[in-house]
């Protein structure tokens, strides 16, 4: 801190760089604590990373409420040091002006952190935020990479392994060099090719502006907060076993898929932030299960007298890809530690409560 305060005395004395040192004042300086913007901060893994962020920074949540919930962050509008505020980046935003961000003086410190988390969509309906999903990955990207600009914040866009596209020339695990192939005018093109697009976007303003950029590929994600409802694997299953309905899986008995819990998901995000690396990197279990698995642990911890039907795949269903971890595990010194059971008992309570359907005592441990 002392260091900074001398460096900046220092430029001062130059003419030529003045103006830029006092810039460079305003936007980097840390009074106490960092000022840290999630974007789509009231979803599922945004409002987990929140929570997780709060306490050593101060948190600027924002979100548009498309697929947001308010019930994910009501519990941290207590802390003085969160705030949240409703806006669709793809509109600009004044973050200097605004009143409910007075206390955290952005005009002054700036912010330090981006974390680009926005992007509805619907399993169910691909078609329900096709449009909304396309300004996402473009518009309200670009506008959310002008603040990194402005304020010279490290910038993590939430990618997804939808980029590989159904990878049906490869076998086994899938690793960052892998260049996937998706059909860009398919139902799930919005979401699909919008991340390809965002990457693309992030990496171009990475190189021509300077900014400091991660990109997180991340796989298959589960946990507390997941929007039920929407035809996402075990929040439905959940659901279901706890309301002794059938169980329904889109495949055959053989169908397999990776589950990462979101606490190790954060985990990552948290240590790629703090990382230079500017390179696409895999977040997610490279552990394959069975899906018939899954479900039959979930009818376990509920106690529930579901079963298990088969039907056929979904039209233009993405393929549940296997991520190769290697890069995250010798670069972040990361791997994924929650195991499957753990994860689901957690989710199951977090259901539990949120619904209110059956009582602790209900679940096996």
């Amino acid at each position: 801190m002392l260091n900074i305060f001398k460096n900046v005395k220092k430029q001062e004395k130059q003419k030529n760089t003045q103006i830029d040192t006092q810039t460079n004042r305003q936007r980097n300086v840390i009074f106490d604590k960092k000022n840290i913007l999630v974007i789509g901060g009231a979803g599922f893994i945004g409002s987990n990373l929140a929570e997780h962020l709060l306490g050593e920074n101060k948190i600027i949540c924002m979100d548009n409420f498309i697929t947001g919930n308010i019930e994910n962050i009501n519990h941290l509008l207590q802390f003085p040091d969160f705030a949240f505020i409703k806006h669709d980046m793809s509109n600009p935003i004044d973050l200097e002006n605004s009143r409910d961000l007075e206390k955290f003086r952005v005009k002054w410190q700036g912010i330090q952190d981006i974390i680009y988390l926005a992007c509805p969509t619907s399993y169910k309906d691909p078609k329900k935020y096709s449009v909304e999903t396309i300004k996402a990955n473009s518009i309200a990207l670009q506008n959310a990479l002008d603040l990194a600009i402005k304020y010279k914040a490290k910038f993590l866009f939430a990618s997804s392994s939808a980029v590989y596209g159904n990878a049906q020339d490869a076998n086994g695990p899938i690793s960052e060099d892998y260049i996937g192939k998706n059909n860009h005018i398919e139902l799930r093109s919005s979401y699909n090719e919008g991340k390809r697009f965002g990457e693309m976007t992030v990496y171009n303003y990475c190189e021509k502006y300077d900014i400091d950029i991660s990109i997180a590929r991340i796989f298959a994600t589960y946990g507390p907060k997941m929007i039920l409802n929407d035809g996402r694997l075990i929040p439905d299953f959940i659901e279901s076993a706890m309301t002794d309905e059938d169980i329904i899986i889109n495949g055959d008995e053989n169908k397999t898929s990776s589950f990462c819990y979101v606490e190790d998901t954060i985990d990552a995000l948290m240590k790629l932030m703090n990382h230079p690396i500017h390179d696409p990197v895999n977040i997610g279990n490279p552990e394959e299960v069975l899906i018939k698995d899954v479900a039959q642990k979930i009818i376990t911890l509920t106690n529930s007298k579901s079963k298990i039907i088969f039907k056929e795949n979904f039209k233009n269903i993405q393929r549940r890809l296997i991520p190769d971890i290697h890069k995250a595990k010798e670069m972040l010194d990361w791997m994924p530690m929650t195991d499957l059971d753990m994860g689901l008992r957690k989710t199951i309570e977090h259901v539990e409560r949120s619904k209110n359907l059956i009582s602790p005592s209900n679940i096996k441990f």
